[in-house]
């Protein structure tokens, strides 16, 4: 599997790797991507099937975090640290537990350590292999934004491009994860970020992320669903920033 992914930011400047959520690009990380290409150099990828990623079979999450894995050794990349929404917080996760040592520090949003029942993503893959993906689209809007909010159709559009059997795929990845058991093996200092009208991964999921990974902070943002870094990006990207600056001063250490 090779994963679409680019570089923006300083060359020379210490690197985060930022993962998106099922059904959008690496371009959702785009409200994020100025303050913090000011002092680091940012690593966005593309899930299978997504973006510029080709669509796969067999799509795990340890497998995901063992691609992204390979992607750093492959541009001699040590220590990075790592932001992910949704799906591509549970990368991240998986990350900092197989490979403790690669993370320095983690930012978590709007995820969990195991997304509901494994039921529901099973259909949910067989629905988009029989019908595709036009039928989620009303009900992903009421998931990933607050009734409020008035620019989703850019991140819808990022639904619609998906290819069927890629977000079919990573489904089945999202039914087989979970490592509510394992929470305590990550090491890197965690920032968890909850939207408090998230229907998707709610404030409890964060909770549990929170209580379970030692030493982690709990931000839950008011006015904000599921991808509460675009609705919201006044309140999360500051929050990353500080967050990974604290980490980036940490490793220097």
């Amino acid at each position: 599997m090779t994963l679409h992914h680019r570089f923006d930011g300083p060359a020379d400047a210490p690197v985060v790797v930022l993962g998106p959520s099922l059904g959008t690009t690496a371009e959702v990380w785009a409200p994020q991507l100025p303050a913090l290409c000011r002092s680091l150099r940012v690593l966005r990828y593309d899930l299978p099937g997504h973006g510029g990623s080709p669509a796969t079979t067999g799509v795990t999450v340890p497998g995901l975090a063992a691609e992204l894995l390979g992607l750093l050794d492959r541009y001699g990349l040590g220590t990075v640290a790592y932001a992910g929404v949704s799906m591509g917080g549970a990368v991240g996760t998986a990350l900092a537990v197989t490979a403790p040592d690669r993370i320095s520090a983690l930012a978590l949003v709007c995820t969990a350590a195991r997304f509901g029942s494994p039921d529901g993503w099973r259909d949910r893959a067989a629905l988009v292999r029989r019908e595709g993906l036009e039928p989620l689209t009303a009900v992903t809007a009421r998931r990933w934004f607050t009734p409020a909010f008035d620019a989703p159709e850019p991140y819808l559009d990022m639904l619609r491009g998906t290819d069927p059997e890629g977000y079919a795929a990573c489904c089945e990845a999202l039914a087989g994860f979970d490592l509510r058991d394992r929470l305590g093996e990550v090491r890197a200092a965690t920032l968890v970020i909850a939207g408090e009208d998230d229907p998707a991964t709610p404030p409890d999921d964060a909770r549990i992320l929170a209580g379970g990974i030692p030493g982690a902070r709990l931000l839950v943002v008011p006015g904000a669903a599921h991808l509460a870094h675009v609705e919201r990006p006044d309140v999360v990207t500051d929050a990353l920033v500080r967050h990974l600056a604290a980490g980036q001063r940490r490793e220097e250490e």
